[in-house]
């Protein structure tokens, strides 16, 4: 049996960085959970991550992701490097098939079980099975519309939803304001309405 299917995106826009996750799980051709939290916040609530694959797999990488973010002191790309070093190498890790994104003030990626790491020179990025749908609607929301970030996110996973079976409309946002000092308490939680490579290539 196969876990599959999800969308989430990320918006750089106005001084916010958002990222934003639908909550459907399915396995095979059914529905298991509808309300899953797939956007998370890592070291001392400065990184914003949303992981695409099953769910046992996304606390794994949660866990070891926060421990290279915490060796690092929050320099979220060299964590992401070396968080790509253990997977392709780690007897556990290895096996795990997922892309996440990673955002902070600094740093804006898309993390590969491969040894991609790639940081966007959009200023928007998404995963998953809708994650084509979310993208395209978000530029074109970026580009013609005054909405913030947020607004942007949350209507492009929305968007998504509606196309994409593998995607619902349980959003969860998560969104950092660019314009705060970083003291970790500018990550802020939004409740749902509803229910480039960088130049590393390990190899």
């Amino acid at each position: 049996m196969k876990i599959r299917g999800t969308t989430i995106l990320a918006v750089r826009h106005r001084g916010k960085v958002t990222v934003a996750g639908d909550g459907q799980v399915t396995l095979d051709t059914t529905v298991m959970k509808h309300g899953a939290r797939k956007v998370r916040r890592l070291y001392h609530n400065q990184v914003i991550v949303g992981f695409a694959g099953a769910t046992a797999d996304a606390f794994t990488l949660f866990d070891r992701f926060d421990q290279k973010l915490e060796q690092y002191k929050g320099n979220l790309l060299r964590a992401a490097v070396e968080l790509t070093k253990d997977w392709r190498t780690d007897r556990v890790l290895r096996h795990l098939e997922a892309l996440m994104i990673a955002v902070s003030r600094d740093s804006f990626l898309i993390i590969s079980g491969n040894g991609d790491v790639i940081e966007s020179d959009d200023n928007v990025m998404a995963i998953g099975s809708g994650g084509p749908f979310a993208l395209a609607a978000a530029r074109a929301m970026v580009r013609y519309s005054d909405l913030t970030a947020t607004e942007i996110a949350r209507e492009s996973v929305k968007i998504a939803s509606e196309i994409c079976i593998f995607t619902n409309d349980h959003i969860t946002v998560e969104e950092i304001d660019l314009e705060e000092e970083p003291e970790g308490t500018d990550l802020k939680s939004v409740p749902s309405k509803s229910h480039a490579r960088v130049g590393h290539n390990e190899g």
